[in-house]
């Protein structure tokens, strides 16, 4: 197998495991699994990154979609958190750094999203929100209170914005990195 193909596999497989490991304890009420598996994982990332300040900036920039797009789920009461560290109205620990392992595969594992922002929009606005449904139901880590509709729909338009936004970014860094 080619190193890039493998970089890539290790890149998708990594977030995916931040996200069990960060999901799952959040069921139990435990944020900082998830935030040692996410810098875990990102630290691992920048030690073999071409241009690791791209990625910090990609990390730094993803957190601060997390703490608006989570942060107005929580205060607006669409979506409970469990292991809610800072309280019920703030985005927590955990789903922060989820949105950190995140932008660290935006340069590797969903490269190919960057050049086609309606493809990055339609993956954000159905796969975040099922990401969070998902986690909600398999491992108790959020609620969607009654009515439910407003929480996934919140987070479909904020993820199908996010998404295009983080992979934007990374797009202009590889062809700022080029012209160099």
């Amino acid at each position: 197998m080619r190193a890039d193909a493998t970089r890539l596999i290790l890149n998708l497989l990594g977030n995916q495991v931040v996200w069990f490991v960060a999901v799952i304890a959040a069921g139990q009420g435990q944020a900082w699994p998830g935030v040692l598996a996410a810098f875990a994982f990102v630290a691992l990332h920048l030690r073999s990154a071409p241009r690791p300040g791209d990625e910090i900036r990609l990390v730094v920039l993803a957190v601060l979609c997390g703490v608006v797009v989570d942060g107005v789920a929580a205060w607006q009461g669409w979506v409970v958190y469990r292991a809610a560290t800072f309280g019920t109205a703030m985005a927590p620990p955990w789903i922060l750094a989820l949105w950190a392992s995140l932008a660290v595969t935006a340069h590797t594992g969903m490269r190919s999203l960057q050049p086609r922002p309606w493809a990055a929009a339609l993956l954000g606005g159905i796969g975040g929100p099922l990401a969070y449904l998902a986690a909600a139901r398999g491992w108790d880590a959020a609620q969607f209170p009654v009515p439910a509709w407003r929480g996934v729909c919140w987070l479909a338009i904020a993820w199908a914005m996010a998404l295009p936004l983080l992979l934007g970014v990374a797009r202009r860094q590889v062809t700022r990195s080029a012209l160099r």
